[in-house]
């Protein structure tokens, strides 16, 4: 059975669905497998790499697909490559299965079974297959290096002949996997830390890491977390509570990164342009919302820009920007999800849509969209 491994063309993906390690690994399952050329050149990997590893080297993405039975991509496939795979094919990739409608539409018209790792179970059974996970962590560690690049003072206490310089103030706003490894890499870094989110279970988190919670703390506060560990949307009232806290906090501070983001929805806005006015000078907000419209209507996708004193970064694929690290993260998690689906003694194809996870990552089958959360 083929596996074929396909270069990214979307603008500013580096990453690559498969890594040396993890072709050594498909290979063991007994799969061939098939890598276009150069998929790996931005990760720093080369071909020889993946050829010593025991895959083929195909010279284009046509190559690489003819008769793939899975394919492993990072973001989803254009028209062409979508065309180019056969009728059964399993695709495993990063979907947006909330926007990408008509692309989605496409691969079930083509016969494609088409699984989002975006919507992986978030059970322990699927924890080492978790990308969202493995992705927002390097993104909030990345978060808190570029800040650190952009602000122009230091980040620790430091104490000289010539006078003290006092600490950066970093809040954090949003904690999940993202934000956790902010407060985590912005503490190791020497900065004051505080951080906010609206789910309960999350001040235990920050306290625990040595960072400061902030957050109105009442009834609808302490039931704002749904069953599967997401920020449900908060009320008018709350949210006007919240944000005049955050108002008076955010002044005092020199970095603030943001990281709330609710599946499927614009992202909220947790810092406004009158609180951007109140910043300091030089201080800097790191949005990692902002594909989803920016948890600041100041950010703007992809750009770098200074506002009112304040710069503020929109990077929309932080996990991009440290290649390596996300690449062989990301190869790891497609590779666990593959050894689910392929039967280990006679290496075919064994999907059982009765599983949980199968279930809830499939998109497409037989021709059909079967997800519930895109259906009607």
């Amino acid at each position: 059975m083929k596996l074929a491994i396909l270069k990214e063309r979307r603008a500013g993906e580096t990453r690559v669905a498969a890594t040396p390690e993890t072709v050594k690994k498909l290979k063991g399952l007994g799969l061939e497998i098939v890598v276009e050329s150069g998929a790996g050149a931005a990760a720093r990997f080369a071909d020889a790499d993946y050829s010593g590893a025991g895959a083929a080297i195909a010279t284009d993405f046509a190559g690489t697909l003819a008769d793939a039975d899975i394919v492993l991509k990072v973001r989803g496939p254009d028209q062409a490559e979508t065309a180019a795979m056969k009728k059964g094919a399993v695709l495993a990739c990063l979907l947006a299965p909330y926007t990408e409608n008509d692309a989605i539409a496409k691969l079930a018209t083509q016969g494609v079974s088409a699984f989002a790792m975006e919507f992986i179970p978030r059970i322990s059974r699927a924890q080492a297959m978790d990308v969202l996970s493995s992705q927002a962590n390097l993104a909030g560690y990345k978060s808190v290096i570029d800040a650190a690049a952009a602000f122009g003072r230091a980040f620790p206490m430091m104490m000289t002949a010539a006078g003290t310089i006092a600490p950066a103030r970093t809040f954090i706003m949003g904690v999940g996997v993202a934000g956790l490894q902010a407060i985590a890499t912005a503490r190791r870094l020497g900065a004051i830390v505080s951080a906010t989110d609206v789910r309960p279970a999350t001040k235990e988190q920050v306290e625990s890491l040595g960072a400061t919670f902030v957050a109105v703390i009442d009834d609808e506060f302490k039931q704002a977390e749904t069953a599967a560990g997401y920020a449900k949307p908060m009320s008018a009232e709350y949210q006007a509570k919240q944000a005049a806290l955050v108002a008076e906090h955010i002044r005092k501070q020199d970095i603030v990164i943001t990281t709330a983001l609710i599946p499927g929805r614009k992202a909220p806005v947790l810092v406004t342009e009158e609180m951007v006015k109140t910043m300091k000078p030089g201080s800097v907000i790191v949005d990692l919302a902002a594909e989803q419209g920016g948890n600041c209507p100041l950010t703007k996708a992809d750009e770098v820009i200074e506002a009112h004193g304040v710069t503020i970064m929109g990077h929309t694929n932080l996990p991009a920007r440290l290649a390596v690290d996300s690449s062989s993260l990301y190869a790891r998690n497609l590779f666990n999800f593959v050894s689910l689906i392929v039967d280990k003694k006679t290496g075919a194809l064994a999907l059982n849509w009765d599983d949980e996870i199968v279930k809830g990552a499939g998109l497409t089958r037989d021709g059909e969209i079967v997800h519930p959360a895109l259906k009607g």
